[in-house]
């Protein structure tokens, strides 16, 4: 489907305006933080949801509800006054290959930055650069492994700067950046500027993006994400990852 520019832009406005809206959180994990109203339990809940955000959407959304649930609907009293003991009891989760080690392991991590690095948000923006946060998350996985960890939880943490695309992190990002009163995304990290996030690109986001002629590289790496970065900018350089949105929507919702 070859559209001029222009007529890509409206295309693309239009079904923005379709999916960005609160209807869309019904089926989405970012439902997981909106249970939430204070900001470093809105972070931390949406951090944990996006970290196991792949798979079949339903599983997703049960199980971040399950790791609700186990840190007592209170994630950040939880991560920061827990004692070892309580650690005990999120042993047996399980999401696909994310396991109730991993799951101990990102508490540790978490208590860590909240305790010693002033929080997420402080984390992400300290390397924040102006026109893209993708080394920010390769230094946001320094500080969340700078102590004692198991190696295989590592991978759960992608690292666009050996080529990942990072989808989950991204997503995450634009959870927390991204500010338009339309009620799905929360903006609460004011420090960052929504020109710097990135598309979250996935099967669905990637096709929809190569069919629009978006995109041209076949996989959905780094190196694709930055292709993509290049021509979302190009259509809205103040908030270029609204069009997630319009991608993700197409491709999930329509089967473009």
């Amino acid at each position: 489907m070859k559209l001029k520019k222009s007529e890509l832009k409206d295309f693309l406005n239009e079904k923005v305006d379709l999916y960005n809206h609160p209807k869309f959180i019904e089926s989405d994990p970012v439902q997981i933080p909106h249970q939430f109203s204070k900001k470093e339990d809105i972070e931390i809940a949406g951090f944990l949801s996006a970290t196991i955000a792949w798979g079949n959407r339903k599983s997703i959304i049960n199980n971040a509800n399950k790791m609700m649930e186990l840190l007592d609907h209170s994630p950040f009293q939880f991560i920061t006054q827990h004692k070892e003991t309580d650690l005990e009891r999120l042993e047996p989760f399980v999401h696909r290959t994310f396991n109730g080690y991993d799951f101990m392991q990102f508490i540790k991590s978490l208590q860590h930055i909240y305790k010693n690095h002033g929080g997420l948000e402080s984390v992400f923006l300290q390397h924040a650069e102006k026109d893209s946060l993708q080394t920010s998350i390769h230094e946001f996985k320094k500080v969340f492994f700078e102590i004692p960890h198991l190696e295989r939880t590592q991978k759960h943490i992608s690292d666009p700067l050996k080529n990942s695309a990072a989808k989950r992190i991204n997503m995450y990002l634009r959870w927390m950046i991204r500010n338009d009163n339309n009620g799905v995304d929360f903006g609460i990290w004011k420090s960052i500027s929504p020109s710097t996030l990135s598309c979250p690109l996935d099967v669905h986001s990637g096709n929809v993006a190569r069919k629009l002629g978006l995109l041209k590289r076949k996989q959905n790496d780094g190196k694709a994400l930055a292709e993509l970065d290049k021509a979302l900018r190009k259509l809205d350089v103040k908030d270029p990852v609204k069009y997630d949105f319009a991608l993700f929507g197409l491709g999930v919702f329509e089967g473009f």
